[in-house]
């Protein structure tokens, strides 16, 4: 079960899809059909305002700009391409549409940076924002020497109604399941080979035209180690900035502080690595947009609070879980003037491809360990 804001139990939906991409992208869509068009269309009416993109477009300029985006998907990953069609068509709307429900916090990247012929009127103070708060444990941390990868999802309090865990049985790649929302091919997840992902959002001036970070997440899921999941970083050209963190079944792991125009890899060591929602190296500090105070002072009290509890040995699951039940500062309750909620949250054991995840307030509700598919 899961909660809403208000405390009313909320249950913890599970899709199951399978076969090709066309198959599991319209079995979604048919699905969640009215939900996703509803999302879509927030989505779209948000890319378009200042508030979030520090321009004033219409609805038309919006999509003209996603569609530009969709060569890019295509080109770095067809199978999920394909997979967005068929979910399109199902759902009533343009694959553009479903592009940028998926990678929203990308897409405001690619308008703020490249969606006018002159720079933004303002800068951006978006009222809603994806404040994850996410941590490595490497093995020599934890109570069975097995690493761990846990995260809150941190959005605007309504998101929650759009929360599912995904379970995906791809003909000729990798079973997965990911916690994710209607209509996104995948936010946080663990494929049948071990490989982890998880993410926080960032902030960057040089979105351009490109990859969302939701095929990015899929793609290393369909990877059989570190290694392979960290190309689909590198090698992709990104429409906006994100963290990304990776773990292996190995124990191998990484935090990737990525924007479009660099990506910084910090590996895994001897102890936890904690990322919340502001960038911790040079290279990417440089690149950051303006943020409102709130935001930036939420990013480093959550961070300081992540890497306090997480400084021990013998950690386990449940401690993780714990972590992201923090009411000091990491789990909260939306409020105004941002309405921002922890609206979910994962622990994930690769070694052990066990996977927990929980709807809402992981302080209110108890997590669910969702299998792989059989």
């Amino acid at each position: 079960m899961g909660t809403t804001p208000g405390g009313q139990a909320m249950t913890l939906p599970v899709l199951d899809v399978a076969g090709t991409p066309e198959e599991m992208g319209a079995e979604h869509g048919r699905i969640a059909r009215e939900q996703l068009r509803a999302f879509a269309d927030e989505r779209v009416r948000l890319a378009g305002t200042t508030a979030w993109t520090g321009r004033e477009l219409g609805r038309a300029q919006v999509l003209s700009l996603g569609e530009r985006c969709l060569d890019a998907h295509r080109a770095y990953a067809p199978d999920l391409a394909a997979e967005i069609d068929a979910m399109a068509e199902a759902a009533g709307l343009t694959p553009a549409e479903v592009l940028i429900v998926n990678g929203f916090t990308d897409f405001v990247d690619t308008v703020y940076a490249v969606g006018g012929a002159t720079p933004p009127a303002v800068a951006p103070t978006p009222e809603e924002a994806m404040d994850c708060t996410a941590f490595l444990v490497p093995g020599e941390r934890s109570a069975d020497a097995h690493a761990m990868l846990g995260q809150t999802w941190d959005m605007h309090e309504t998101a929650t109604e759009h929360v599912i865990v995904l379970r995906g049985a791809p003909e000729g790649a990798p079973a997965f399941v990911a916690f994710t929302t209607v209509g996104c091919v995948g936010m946080i997840g663990m494929n049948e080979h071990g490989v982890c992902v998880g993410i926080n959002n960032l902030s960057a001036g040089d979105g351009d035209v490109g990859v969302s970070w939701p095929f990015v997440v899929r793609k290393a899921l369909q990877q059989r180690d570190l290694d392979g999941a960290l190309r689909c970083l590198t090698e992709a050209r990104l429409a906006g900035a994100h963290n990304y963190l990776l773990l292996d079944r190995h124990g191998r792991g990484a935090n990737v502080e990525a924007t479009t125009t660099r990506a910084v890899v910090t590996p895994l060591a001897g102890d936890a690595l904690v990322h919340t929602n502001h960038c911790l190296v040079g290279e990417t500090i440089a690149l950051e947009r303006p943020r409102d105070d709130a935001a930036v002072a939420s990013s480093v009290r959550r961070h300081a609070r992540g890497v306090a509890l997480l400084d021990r040995d013998g950690l386990t699951p449940e401690d993780l879980q714990a972590v992201t039940r923090d009411g000091e500062a990491i789990c909260y309750r939306g409020a105004p003037p941002r309405h921002v909620a922890t609206c979910g949250a994962v622990v994930m054991r690769p070694a052990t491809r066990d996977f927990w995840a929980v709807r809402g307030l992981p302080s209110a509700s108890p997590y669910t360990r969702v299998p792989l598919p059989a």
